[in-house]
């Protein structure tokens, strides 16, 4: 505990995101004014030429940032995909239609299956984005409690699911196109027209959620379980109950939105099988309903979502939707501003020449070692899990690492799209113990309403079994993907071989 201790207390000094990209702007700044005065030079491994810093508190350089400014920000990619994602995400989430989902599906799951049914809909609650913490652990323990079964484990396999499956799912979530915009913006730094397609780890993430939903049942039942009783529930604590009931109105609602659902995508496959749909033939590199997947995104949740909220009386007006839409917008509004300093920071990164110049170096440097491409990507995985111990914004992490990483794994050899499905299996395993998890509270709240006396000890002793079991097998499903030599998903190669690119 005193290492988590300190891991508490040395996350909670460091700065804003927001205030820790503008002083990486800073250092920037300064570390390209210093390569330019030691004149240091890197050799472009395609192109034969000398690659030089741009000095950005030269004269030039500091012009090219006022005046890019505002032009770096519109042209972020995460920027645009996200807002445009979480307007149809964030209406099925407002009207209550994802939450019902949820509540419908545990209630109705027979005692045996009760742990997957928990995991597995825990780990695809990203959909709801952060819905699944709130609504599960409560629903999870009510159930438990009434099965006989501890509540404690009812909490803890659903915060598992939730918290530390956060990367994985069968569908495309929010997650995706966050982290390939971010991708995207890392890898032109070595190609400058390379695209990262949304659906980039879809294959992977389907993957993970079955093998990681077969996991947690394993570690429930072989270790939470039996370790419950050293966390005994005081159930006469237990003074709130979570609503589990569903209600005619809200089943009758469900039926309508998904025949809204049905034919969306009934409509939406049309376009994409009919010679003549909207959506048919192929772009400059991804079919077309991939380059649409945002689009798609946005109507595959915003129709169900109106229907479901016309029905339950959400919704009575448009006047309802517009104001859903914009407290959804209104909610990220800490994800823009930490997008407007990411973009200054990635991009005054790239005109620098710093980027590809480290990338390039380090890139180089480390095929020089010959490491077995397993290690290599198992060393990033294990990067990515210590730094969600200091960090807790998965978007700021890879902002700060993608930059980077990304190129410099392109030159050994791996793939945009293979760095980051890397970076997801060690941004969500140690989720469920890092107290720099926002959540941790909430959950621990749900905890002490069985156990007034436990306390955040109890809730990581708890979920350490899930980081370290999820940790090891989903690695192993990396290595295992990247050995079989199985595309990640549409648009998700393994390799990259970055003279051929270049060229």
């Amino acid at each position: 505990m005193n290492i988590l201790g300190l891991i508490e207390r040395t996350g909670n000094r460091l700065p804003h995101p927001a205030s820790l990209f503008f002083l990486g702007l800073c250092c920037i700044m300064v570390l390209s004014w210093l390569a330019a005065v030691l004149e240091w030079r890197v050799l472009h491994p395609a192109s034969g030429t000398s690659l030089a810093a741009n000095n950005l508190i030269s004269r030039d350089g500091a012009w090219w940032l006022l005046s890019h400014l505002v032009e770096n920000f519109i042209k972020f990619p995460p920027l645009a995909i996200v807002l445009v994602g979480m307007l149809g995400i964030g209406m099925a989430e407002r009207t209550g239609l994802l939450a019902t989902i949820l509540r419908l599906v545990i209630v109705r799951t027979p005692q045996v299956m009760l742990t997957p049914v928990t995991l597995f809909l825990g780990i695809m609650s990203s959909l709801a984005v952060d819905a699944g913490y709130v609504v599960l652990p409560p629903i999870a323990a009510a159930l438990y409690l009434a099965a006989g079964r501890s509540p404690l484990v009812g909490i803890a396999v659903a915060f598992a699911g939730v918290s530390a499956g956060f990367g994985a799912n069968l569908f495309i979530t929010a997650l995706d196109p966050l982290l390939a915009g971010f991708t995207q913006s890392a890898a032109t730094i070595l190609v400058a027209d390379y695209q990262v397609a949304v659906t980039a780890n879809w294959w992977f993430m389907i993957a993970s959620t079955l093998v990681l939903t077969l996991t947690g049942w394993w570690v429930t039942v072989r270790w939470v379980e039996p370790l419950s009783v050293h966390y005994p529930a005081d159930q006469k604590a237990a003074g709130a109950s979570a609503e589990t009931a569903i209600t005619a109105m809200e089943i009758r609602a469900l039926y309508r939105a998904l025949a809204a659902l049905l034919l969306a995508v009934t409509i939406i496959l049309l376009w994409i099988f009919l010679p003549e749909g909207v959506l048919h033939g192929e772009g400059n590199r991804f079919a077309r309903w991939i380059e649409a997947t945002v689009p798609l995104l946005f109507l595959v949740f915003v129709i169900p979502a109106i229907v479901f909220g016309v029905s339950i009386g959400n919704i009575r007006s448009d006047k309802d939707i517009a104001d859903m839409m914009g407290a959804t917008i209104a909610a990220l509004g800490p994800y823009i501003v930490l997008a407007f300093f990411a973009a200054q920071f990635v991009e005054a990164f790239k005109y620098s020449s710093l980027g590809e110049m480290l990338a390039i170096s380090g890139g180089l440097w480390l095929a020089s070692l010959a490491l077995p491409a397993p290690v290599l990507l198992v060393g990033f995985v294990m990067l990515a899990m210590l730094a969600n111990l200091f960090i807790g914004s998965s978007s700021a992490k890879y902002a700060f690492l993608a930059p980077v990483f990304v190129p410099m794994l392109m030159l050994a050899g791996f793939s945009p799209e293979l760095t980051q499905a890397a970076y997801r299996v060690g941004d969500s395993v140690t989720n469920v113990i890092t107290p720099l998890n926002p959540y941790m509270i909430i959950v621990l709240a749900f905890v002490q309403q069985y156990a007034q006396k436990a306390g955040m000890g109890t809730l990581i002793a708890m979920m350490l079994p899930y980081t370290i079991a999820f940790a090891l097998v989903w690695s192993l499903l990396l290595v295992g993907w990247l050995l079989l030599d199985i595309p990640l998903g549409p648009g998700g190669n393994l390799v990259f071989e970055f003279i051929q690119a270049a060229r």
